[in-house]
């Protein structure tokens, strides 16, 4: 069980892992060197647990030690126990969700590994928005893919933010990151999906009749700004749109994960476009 060690000193060094957590760039650096992560929240806390990564430690306000008491059994991990108060002068934000987590990343796996048996997978180029990267990750999860694949420059899908609006769906969903940018979708076509750009270009059929019928679908989404590269759109099997109206050309990278996850899975389920 998790030894509980009550801290009443912010600038304890063993609550380094919690440290600063607003501050973007220093958290990359310290998250890369020692090969952590964090979890925020008692759900995400349980699930990464569940999923089984390893734990460093906890950090928890005391009224979320009853409800997370099995969790904390399961581990010899170090619980510290902060008031709400001194976790938010350590972490530099409120913690109003009470419960932290460090935990230990995983050796990312192959793409192999992650397409293998897979039917539907999204496809991530160059999306920076650690919100919009988590939101993705929910909406496919909950939608029924099977895996999802980033190119070399997205956000980190087990950053805090991330894996906060995920609510946990990174610890299900397999995924990794492309080791090759430029022949991604010519690769995943080799291995018989159909790439499925999602994108304004002339060209682009409707998103219903572009998936429909097909057996392995790679949903292939662009970054915030530009959307797909011209090298990823040029080299899609298929290009396809959301239909708007009134006037507005798109959604945001996340709201369109959601729609065209959804389409997408029920052709899936052999549902007929638009019934």
């Amino acid at each position: 069980m998790a030894t509980l060690v009550e801290i009443d000193d912010p600038t304890d060094p063993r609550l380094g892992d919690y440290r600063d957590l607003r501050d973007v760039t220093l958290r990359k650096h310290v998250e890369t060197e020692h090969g952590l992560f964090l979890a925020e929240g008692a759900k995400v806390v349980r699930r990464s647990v569940e999923a089984g990564y390893t734990p460093r430690s906890f950090l928890m306000a005391p009224r979320w030690l009853d409800g997370l008491a099995d969790v904390l059994g399961t581990t010899d991990a170090p619980c510290y126990v902060l008031s709400e108060a001194l976790a938010e002068e350590v972490t530099g934000f409120h913690v109003h969700r009470g419960a932290l987590a460090s935990l230990e990343r995983r050796p990312l796996p192959t793409v192999a590994e992650v397409i293998a048996g897979a039917r539907s997978v999204l496809v991530l180029e160059d999306l920076v928005d650690h919100t919009n990267v988590g939101a993705v990750f929910r909406s496919g999860a909950a939608l029924g893919f099977d895996a999802v694949l980033l190119s070399p420059r997205c956000a980190d899908p087990l950053y805090r933010r991330s894996v906060k609006v995920a609510m946990g769906a990174v610890f299900s969903l397999p995924w990794t990151r492309l080791p090759d940018w430029y022949d991604a979708l010519p690769a995943l076509a080799a291995e018989g999906f159909t790439t499925v750009a999602l994108t304004l270009a002339d060209d682009a059929v409707v998103l219903e009749e572009a998936v429909a019928g097909l057996d392995k679908v790679a949903l292939v989404l662009g970054s915030e700004g530009h959307g797909i590269s011209p090298r990823w759109q040029t080299t899609a099997d298929v290009r396809a749109v959301i239909p708007m109206h009134a006037g507005i050309d798109s959604l945001n990278v996340a709201a369109a994960s959601a729609v065209a996850c959804y389409v997408t899975a029920r052709r899936a389920r052999g549902a007929a476009p638009g019934a």
